[in-house]
């Protein structure tokens, strides 16, 4: 059953959505060479904890850690680890928190140093077809409206389209109705309603869109072991049109990034 939120629920989730924001822009200027994923999370737990909210995926279906940390092949669920990053490596990095009864949940996939063409591409790509989604997701939409904009995006560039792993309805569980697939067909599945909130997740790879599992129960890969990339917005609809409640503007303040992309999406100016 798909929840509705008050406006005054709305304005708790950014909250809890803007510690997230937070936490990934003071892990952007520590995403280089050399640094564990085990040593970004610690760094992530403490800035989250400092900032009112509780990690939301520790211990989340028994999830470990605090973070998601995927890089290059790896899709999503990564669990962090003493590996240290290398020049040219991409990582997902996906944050939760839980501030005031109600989640927040997105992610962003970083460069480590610098990147090859192809995959810096890829990473183009999947992050415009995350807005691509977000501009579908409004009142009198269908959830395969959001879906079919990603799906067609990201395949007109040859990419593959994780099917396995979907986007979700957000509240005061981390997991809500309905699901948001990154494929779809036009005119199929919920109707969108104002006071919906959800997370819109492209996770699109460079070569086949399969994927496999790893023994520990969580890490998911490539089936061919090429780069993957994820990105997670959180997104409410208020007067019929998508709002933004998540920002990457943190990140690009951190790395010296120009960006405009959000501002359709804000009823009002994200003040940094």
């Amino acid at each position: 059953m798909i929840k509705i939120k008050t406006l005054e629920e709305i304005e708790l989730m950014r909250e809890s959505a803007l510690i997230v924001s937070k936490t990934l822009g003071m892990l952007a200027s520590e995403v280089k060479p050399g640094v564990t994923t085990l040593k970004l999370d610690s760094m992530a737990e403490t800035f989250i904890r400092d900032h009112g909210g509780v990690p939301g995926f520790l211990g989340l279906y028994d999830f470990p850690n605090s973070l998601c940390m995927s890089p290059n092949a790896q899709v999503v669920h990564g669990i962090p680890n003493s590996t240290p990053l290398m020049e040219g490596d991409i990582i997902s990095i996906d944050c939760g928190v839980l501030k005031n009864g109600f989640y927040g949940d997105h992610a962003y996939t970083f460069e480590v140093g610098e990147v090859d063409a192809e995959t810096k591409k890829l990473l183009q790509v999947s992050k415009e077809s995350l807005y691509v989604g977000i501009r579908e997701f409004k009142v009198g939409n269908r959830v395969g409206d959001v879906g079919y904009a990603i799906q067609q995006y990201t395949e007109s560039h040859g990419y593959g389209v994780v099917r396995e792993l979907v986007g979700h309805g957000l509240g005061r569980e981390m997991h809500e109705d309905p699901e948001m697939p990154n494929y779809g067909k036009r005119g199929r599945g919920k109707k969108f309603v104002e006071g919906m909130v959800v997370a819109i997740e492209p996770m699109i790879n460079l070569g086949t869109r399969r994927i496999k599992q790893l023994k520990d129960g969580w890490t998911i890969l490539t089936a061919d072991n090429k780069p993957s990339a994820h990105f997670e917005h959180d997104v409410a609809i208020i007067d019929g049109k998508p709002e933004l409640l998540s920002t990457f503007a943190y990140i690009y303040e951190a790395l010296g990034i120009e960006s405009d992309e959000e501002a359709e999406f804000r009823q009002k100016a994200l003040v940094l």
